[in-house]
């Protein structure tokens, strides 16, 4: 009889352990993002028009070899102005989410960790900005400072942070409890380096998830603003403004409003498919927190 020595496991690769973004699913969200990112950056360079140059071509001429996506009601290149588009989509909500994250990660960091009046104070302000409506408080930020790229995005910003502030006191206060925590405090450790050093590691995966779900959130918030004029201003494009300057033309020239949307569309599903990756791989529920 011959023995059959069992080959012990192999670990697996560093790689894979430490890189959370891995599958079918997620190579495809990234390649999405990927491509909007390329066309961000270097549209000016692949778009075969200017995406403001009027009578590029006949005025609602259908896709062809000459306008692949055909052109709108101005003659404008269609696929140049769905490039040009891809930059303010990506602002927007870039900046929407980051300013949302910075604040109300900061309030709620604040209220889980600070305890008693400044508890109270941030969560009862938090709770209001909770009540008004999301695109109500939106609106009301923008008719204070006016429309535009940058005003938009910091308006759903505001309209971002109670979502933040909320899983960020409430992971901190669980980590708070924790024994590492206690030592730090006696050990002299002062607040800011415990919260350095302690909690913003334990509370971290919430975070990063909440991030990339809320970048499609913020970006249809944006799309919306913008379909009712409160985006970009005209002549430029982003996807909302095309899609409501395009709408009247659905049932004879559908295509003017089909590709614009399919773009939209296309960025909202890679940032979901990103988020619900990062929820599988970095649930705080499934993982044991950092220096526990």
């Amino acid at each position: 009889m011959t023995n059959t020595a069992v080959r012990p496991s192999r670990p697996a690769p560093a790689r894979s352990r430490r890189w959370p973004v891995r599958g079918l699913v997620a190579n495809i969200a990234l390649l999405l993002i990927a491509g909007y990112i390329l066309l961000a950056i270097f549209g000016s360079a692949i778009a075969p028009y200017g995406p403001n140059d009027v009578g590029a071509g006949p005025r609602l001429t259908p896709p062809s070899s000459a306008h692949w996506l055909g052109t709108d009601a101005l003659g404008r290149d269609q696929l140049s102005r769905i490039i040009a588009a891809a930059r303010p989509a990506l602002l927007s909500a870039t900046y929407a989410v980051l300013f949302a994250v910075v604040i109300g990660t900061g309030i709620g960091i604040a209220a889980g960790f600070l305890g008693r009046f400044w508890d109270g104070a941030l969560s009862r302000i938090v709770d209001l900005l909770f009540a008004i409506p999301e695109y109500l408080l939106a609106i009301l930020v923008i008719a204070v400072m006016g429309s535009g790229l940058l005003n938009a995005s910091l308006a759903i910003g505001i309209v971002g942070i109670p979502r933040f502030a909320r899983i960020a006191r409430g992971s901190t206060l669980e980590v708070a409890r924790r024994s590492f925590v206690d030592a730090a405090r006696l050990c002299g450790r002062g607040r800011l380096w415990i919260v350095f050093r302690h909690i913003l590691p334990n509370i971290a995966s919430p975070l990063v998830i909440m991030t990339a779900i809320n970048l499609s959130t913020a970006e249809g918030a944006y799309a919306a603003l913008s379909f009712l004029g409160f985006g970009v201003r005209p002549p430029d494009a982003d996807y909302g403004s095309m899609i409501s300057s395009s709408q009247q033309y659905l049932l004879t020239d559908p295509w003017v409003v089909a590709f614009p949307s399919i773009a939209f569309v296309l960025l909202v599903l890679a940032f979901n498919l990103l988020g619900d990756v990062l929820r599988d791989r970095l649930d705080p529920h499934t993982r044991t927190a950092a220096g526990a």
